[in-house]
């Protein structure tokens, strides 16, 4: 057990250097830092609101996950294969797991260092007023598993397919789609016909209700459960992939 959470975190160094040895890190945090900043100030009309508070700023993160997440998550593996990597890389003394979570752990830790850049927005807010520390704490955790699911199902994606364009696509819309799930307008389509337990399942699988708990300050056991399973299951997915790959 300890000689495999090693191999996973080396693996998790070589890969969370490699995003910065490249520009693609930096570009990424950039618009990250950018976007959130600009939909909090401009869109969310942060200083009309005359609120010392981040909901204007967490808000849109679901969304700005969206489109960038995927576009992190569509190299893992993609990458890989199109370069032919994967068999070399397959052939080191580490199992298809810990290559899967050490890539996955990088990618997320790179995520990570994007929303510790966003913490001016926090102490900002805490010299113009007197915020809820609390709720903004939760909703930094919420923002960070929120990206951290939608990186899972990205992952799995990519180990796919070579091509990282699609990767990307088909990525985004499979998190849209359980970013949307809990929409009326999502649920009122089943409500005329599926049973009630049906709609709360799909109502369930929304990010968006799950991260308004948290932006609200409720890190419910819910909720957790939701994301940690999500990864889980994604990645358990992956490796199922990346098996079928080598083998064939």
């Amino acid at each position: 057990m300890l000689d495999s959470l090693k191999r996973t975190w080396i693996i998790t160094k070589r890969e969370f250097g490699a995003y910065f040895a490249t520009p693609l890190a930096f570009v990424f945090l950039i618009i990250f830092v950018a976007l959130t900043g600009a939909f909090a100030f401009y869109v969310g009309n942060f200083f009309d609101r005359n609120q010392a508070d981040l909901t204007s700023f967490f808000v849109y993160h679901p969304w700005l996950f969206l489109l960038l997440v995927p576009a992190i998550a569509m190299r893992l593996w993609a990458e890989e294969r199109k370069t032919g990597t994967i068999e070399l890389l397959m052939t080191l003394p580490l199992s298809p797991g810990e290559a899967i979570v050490g890539k996955y752990l990088a990618a997320w830790a790179v995520i990570g260092v994007a929303l510790m850049l966003t913490f001016p927005m926090w102490i900002t807010v805490n010299v113009l007023g007197s915020p809820d520390n609390g709720v903004i704490l939760a909703s930094y955790i919420g923002s960070f598993l929120t990206a951290g699911a939608f990186l899972a199902i990205g992952s799995c994606i990519s180990a796919l397919t070579k091509n990282q364009v699609i990767a990307f696509i088909v990525a985004a819309v499979v998190c849209f789609l359980l970013l949307m799930s809990g929409m009326d307008l999502v649920l009122n389509a089943f409500r005329m016909w599926a049973p009630q337990f049906v709609v709360a399942a799909i109502q369930s699988l929304s990010f968006l209700s799950h991260f308004e708990d948290f932006s609200k300050g409720i890190v419910s056991l819910p909720a957790l459960i939701f994301y940690f399973s999500l990864i889980v299951f994604a990645l358990f997915a992956n490796r199922i992939i990346v098996d079928q790959k080598k083998a064939a």
